[in-house]
């Protein structure tokens, strides 16, 4: 029976590209299909920061982090949550990325030319008991090139197997169809699109200019997610976080829209835990957008006041930075789909970044004069265009005047000025002295206790109605759409399973599409810096596994 090639592998993000250079380091050969064009290879993972989650790296020890592999299994199993029948699989995932996390990780990527920025960051902070959600210590290394730099090691390795006539790169061919010819999956149909030059994240166009077929012993789906179907989020949208947002904006292009998950299902695969998903509150409309809706995550420091759409702060342990999901929850029953960070240049100078390969150049550039320049500056560039140009930001020198710019941005003038100004003079007079029963001003005091979050990541306490740490700033924040933390269920080999159970014979799954691995690897919530990390772990994983199955 002729084959096209050994292997199909079907998406050429960061997790299809780790499949396929596994595949070509064992000599199979492998045809590479995305409906996006070749400008687009790497997918979600080239606009991304780079953070990877490392358990007792060399970065953390430098730093005096006392991190373990008990620690973070720990951390993991508390934030995950599994508490269903089909957690089974996600469950061993997760045990296996902690051993690979705190184990042949980093030397794995160092050894592929990858390197670190040395300051570790803490993400997901929790602030629940010991057993609950979120990192105990910092445990976020930020790719020195950012995503950009994760990518290229495993770009090249694939260009290296198309230059050994083992790989072939079909860009603008979009899979319709998983069919049987024999016993196992082993077809592949689809739509060739119409030739595009547009940018990288542009939308490109979808008129079919013909159709293929194609043959291999085993196919690997590395598709993605839903996160660009606002229409599928909100379906799957889960009762325990409420009602789903009447506005969102969008962390990833309109593409990333789930189909392949569907055509997979339709083949026989099972798709577990779609009502788990990953979504952010620190979103803000992009000033300059690259995709319709096209949104930018703020990775806050401790310090700015989170206020609810009526001035209200958040309960504890809801401060920036500590549980995402736990955000969502309680906005999504307020009633209202935005939240506002109040704050003051001496903070967002300190303590805004902004999530993005594009959003950090000079770590995306690798330079170590442009970092250094970053951190004199008393607010970074990309954040001081959104100040100057961003639709959600207020920049007073008075909080009337700062209240009246936030009501001129909703649709109802919500903010009471005298309710808001007591709001921040009793969290400035908890400034005053070094004790305080105001939790975020003392997990302020706790976070520069880490020389990490000291140097660059948390201002000093101060008053934020203090003039000489002004002007005053308010951001509206939005519901941000990102990942799909459930998917298409698989066994430690990357095997997909049908609803028996069994594998869907010559079907592999890999990164989102795969939950990041068995379907759900994260359970209800991630820990951070491991969406990208489950990408190349579990595409390493399919690709190996695949290399087996061929003849």
């Amino acid at each position: 029976m002729a084959y096209d090639a050994d292997v199909i592998v079907i998406g050429a993000g960061l997790a299809g590209l780790a499949a396929t250079a596994e595949l070509v380091d064992a000599g199979r050969k492998v045809i590479l299909l995305d409906q996006e064009p070749e400008q687009s290879i790497g997918g979600q993972a080239h606009w991304s920061f780079g953070g990877l989650f490392f358990v007792d790296s060399p970065e953390q020890r430098r730093l005096r982090i006392k991190d373990s592999h008990a620690l973070a299994l720990q951390d993991w199993m508390g934030t995950a949550g599994f508490d269903r029948p089909e957690d089974h699989w996600p469950r061993r995932w997760a045990e296996a990325y902690v051993d690979f996390a705190a184990g042949e990780k980093r030397s794995w990527l160092h050894g592929q030319g990858v390197r670190f920025f040395p300051v570790v960051g803490w993400a997901e902070r929790g602030g629940y008991d010991a057993t609950g959600h979120g990192n105990s210590v910092p445990r976020f290394h930020i790719t020195w090139g950012t995503g950009p730099g994760l990518v290229a090691p495993f770009e090249r390795r694939v260009r290296e197997g198309v230059a050994r006539g083992l790989v072939e790169l079909r860009f603008r061919h979009r899979v319709t169809g998983l069919s049987r010819s024999a016993g196992s999956v082993d077809t592949v149909t689809g739509e060739v699109l119409e030739p595009s030059g547009v940018e990288r994240g542009k939308a490109s166009g979808r008129d079919v200019t013909g159709a293929f077929e194609l043959r291999a012993q085993a196919v690997i789906v590395t598709s993605g997610g839903i996160g660009g179907n606002h229409d599928l989020v909100r379906a799957n949208w889960p009762e325990r976080l409420g009602t789903p947002p009447e506005r969102m904006i969008s962390g990833v292009p309109a593409h990333v829209d789930g189909a392949m998950l569907g055509i997979a299902e339709e083949a026989g695969a099972r798709l577990i835990n779609r009502d788990r998903m990953w979504h952010y509150t620190e979103g803000i409309q992009n000033w300059n957008p690259i995709w319709d809706k096209h949104g930018i995550r703020i990775l806050p420091g401790p310090s700015s006041l989170w206020l609810d759409a009526r001035g209200k702060r958040l309960p504890v342990p809801l401060f920036p930075g500590f549980d995402t999901l736990g955000t969502l929850e309680h906005i999504m029953r307020t009633g209202h789909d935005y939240t506002w960070f109040v704050l003051d240049q001496k903070i967002i100078g300190k303590e805004f970044a902004l999530s993005g390969s594009e959003q950090n150049p000079d770590l995306t550039g690798k330079s170590i004069r442009d970092v250094i320049g970053r951190a004199r500056a008393d607010v970074p560039a990309p954040v001081k265009a959104f100040m100057d140009h961003g639709a959600d930001f207020v920049v007073e020198k008075d909080l009337a005047a700062l209240v009246r710019g936030m009501n001129a941005l909703t649709k109802e003038p919500l903010i009471d000025e005298a309710e808001l100004r007591r709001e921040i003079v009793a969290r400035d007079r908890e400034i005053a002295n070094p004790f305080t029963k105001d939790l975020q001003v003392m997990s302020i005091r706790g976070a520069r206790k880490y020389l990490g979050d000291k140097l660059i990541r948390t201002a000093s306490p101060h008053r934020i109605l203090d003039p000489k740490a002004g002007p005053l700033i308010a951001v509206r924040l939005n519901i941000l759409t990102r990942k799909t933390l459930g998917g298409l269920e698989t066994d430690l080999s990357s095997r997909v399973l049908t609803e028996g159970g069994d594998a869907l014979q010559g079907v592999y799954a890999a990164g989102e599409a795969a939950g990041f691995g068995g379907g759900g690897v994260h359970g209800y919530r991630s820990l951070e810096g491991t969406f990208l990390g489950g990408c190349l772990f579990s595409g390493r994983t399919a690709g190996r596994a695949a290399v087996g199955a061929v003849g």
